[in-house]
């Protein structure tokens, strides 16, 4: 199984933050994690708050956890709030449900890892991770 290399990882966030700057964003976190949840490469820009990289983090663990983009999590707390605080519970607070970090996937779909930003709106930083994703030549989800 082909796995997340630091040059993706770096380059992911290389290119997220730079998508970031072009849009005129407040200072981000972003943090890029393998399949299991460790982590490859994480930022956190001049300026951004102390909380950024945890927050950032958090998406991209429950993402990479659950297969999906934690805009779906969110969209799935909504519906069954119970399960998803037990959920972050039994992840030790590492769980994180809500916009911003997207799976990345390699060439055959398989989930290699995950990224999550941390300092704007949701939207925002769900679309500096998939900006990044796609500028290091991998598939997101």
């Amino acid at each position: 199984m082909p796995a997340l290399t630091l040059a993706q990882a770096n380059a992911i966030i290389d290119a997220a933050l730079s998508a970031s700057a072009e849009a005129g964003y407040a200072p981000m976190g972003v943090v890029v994690l393998d399949e299991s949840g460790a982590v490859r490469s994480a930022q956190r820009q001049d300026g951004a708050s102390m909380f950024r990289i945890d927050v950032a983090t958090g998406k991209a663990w429950g993402a990479v956890g659950m297969g999906v983009a934690s805009r779906v999590l969110a969209q799935r707390a909504a519906d069954n709030p119970n399960f998803f605080v037990s959920l972050s519970a039994t992840a030790q607070g590492k769980f994180l449900p809500q916009p911003g970090a997207v799976v990345i996937k390699d060439a055959n779909g398989v989930i290699i890892g995950a990224v999550g930003a941390s300092g704007g709106t949701g939207d925002e930083d769900e679309a500096i991770c998939i900006a990044g994703v796609t500028a290091a030549g991998l598939a997101h989800g």
